[in-house]
């Protein structure tokens, strides 16, 4: 009896990394075709490339101006780039977790349907269908939304109130962050009809499809959520009240951000640009002109990012949330780390481990290249364009439509390895993890 040898490129870890760099790839060609730019002429190739990735992999940087340089096609193009790239992120990393689960054994894929709120299942239709109809509707209510405040509030014909609702509906949800005006949303910075939907679609989309589902069920009994539901949402409070109290501390007088605001007004701008760091790329004041150590707290941020299996990039909040109950029991001399009763796999703990070095690699790298490449950028800025490449935020001090196409080159490789990458990783590791029948002798070099 013979058996085939399974190709190593229908390896999920591979496949994903694949798929993505296909769309980037088909995206190029239709964003370099001439009906996508508003001028006459097609768009130089570096500049639909970073386009296109920017768009798959959900991101929002931009090296022109997208409203006034592409065409109606190329802004619809630029929709349904983001929406496959959203849709495709989130049900490729919800479907990687059912292939997960279906190589650890019975007793592992129960334990990994515990800890994904019942997503781990055999019907792998019935998650695309539920994922597909919550994002209809959740971009559905917020283009209802913005399309009757921009009908009704700012005089725009229905058709154009409709379109831009939409546009900005499909990029909030997704994390993407185009905008179809120059200054992105600062013309509505205290217009609570435009920048809430927007900032609720952005929160819903960083949260992820697991714990969503399982919040749905489960959300007046948070005593039976699973861990990884309570990491996510207990990092998201966490972080968003951190983030939020930050800005309003450092930008309250700042003249150039919350200054000229009223009260009301700053704590909307707050809430806003607080939530829209997470990943969603909207920005409503002048990032440029924030204060440095605003724009390092927003780095940080940036770099946690949103929920597992979600539109939202970043090393991910339960990988953070993670590593501090690592490194708290080793503290206390714990033996083991335990989150609510519940003893974490040293397998998850060396994965959280191996996913937060590596982003700390990357972005340490593409700073020192995009600074080496660059010789007039600071280096604080430098570091808030490679973070926001990395974690697939889009948010930008202004300085990347500038940049020298080598530097934009590296900021597209930090864009699709930092969406792709965690994906991979996460899903190499647990698919390859080994059980040796023998043990090395134990060594103990010094640390610290």
């Amino acid at each position: 009896m013979t058996h085939r040898a399974r190709s190593p490129w229908r390896h999920p870890a591979r496949i994903v990394p694949l798929a993505f760099l296909a769309l980037i790839i088909a995206g190029t060609g239709l964003m370099m075709l001439p009906a996508a730019r508003a001028e006459p002429g097609s768009a130089p190739f570096v500049t639909a490339l970073f386009t296109a990735a920017s768009a798959v992999c959900v991101t929002g940087l931009s090296v022109v101006d997208t409203p006034t340089y592409w065409s109606t096609f190329g802004h619809v193009l630029l929709t349904v780039l983001s929406q496959i790239g959203g849709f495709g992120i989130m049900t490729l990393a919800t479907l990687l977790s059912l292939l997960v689960s279906r190589r650890l054994g019975l007793r592992g894929r129960l334990l990994a349907q515990a800890e994904s709120a019942g997503l781990t299942g055999g019907n792998m239709v019935g998650v695309l269908v539920r994922v597909a109809a919550v994002m209809a509707v959740a971009e559905g209510l917020i283009a209802v939304v913005v399309t009757v405040r921009l009908w009704a509030g700012y005089g725009y014909s229905f058709g154009r109130a409709l379109w831009e609702a939409v546009f900005h509906a499909v990029q909030a949800f997704n994390n993407a962050g185009f905008a179809l005006y120059p200054d992105s949303l600062i013309r509505f910075v205290t217009d609570p009809w435009i920048c809430l939907p927007l900032a609720f679609g952005v929160l819903a989309g960083s949260i992820g499809f697991p714990v969503l589902f399982e919040l749905a069920r489960e959300w007046r009994t948070p005593g039976c959520w699973s861990t990884h539901t309570f990491l996510t949402v207990a990092g998201s409070l966490v972080l968003s009240a951190v983030g939020f109290l930050v800005f309003l501390a450092f930008e309250w007088r700042n003249p150039g951000t919350l200054g000229p605001l009223s009260t009301p007004g700053k704590m909307l701008a707050a809430f806003t640009q607080d939530v829209m760091t997470r990943s969603g790329g909207f920005n409503s004041v002048d990032l440029s002109r924030m204060n440095s150590e605003t724009i390092a707290v927003t780095n940080g941020l940036m770099f946690i990012g949103g929920g597992s299996a979600s539109t939202a990039g970043g090393i991910k909040l339960t990988t953070f949330m993670l590593l501090g109950y690592v490194i708290w029991a080793e503290m206390r001399g714990e033996p083991d780390v335990v989150i609510r009763k519940r003893r974490i796999a040293e397998e998850t703990q060396r994965q959280a481990v191996t996913v937060a070095l590596m982003g700390v690699a990357l972005v340490a790298t593409g700073t020192v290249a995009l600074d080496a490449l660059t010789d007039d950028i600071p280096f604080d800025r430098a570091l808030f364009e490679v973070t926001s490449a990395f974690a697939t935020v889009g948010l930008s001090t202004g300085v990347t439509p500038g940049l020298p196409p080598s530097a934009q080159i590296v900021l597209v490789v930090l864009m699709y390895v930092g969406r792709v990458g965690t994906i991979a990783v996460g899903t190499a590791i647990a698919l390859n993890t080994r059980r040796r029948h023998y043990r090395y002798p134990e060594e103990r070099p010094l640390v610290g």
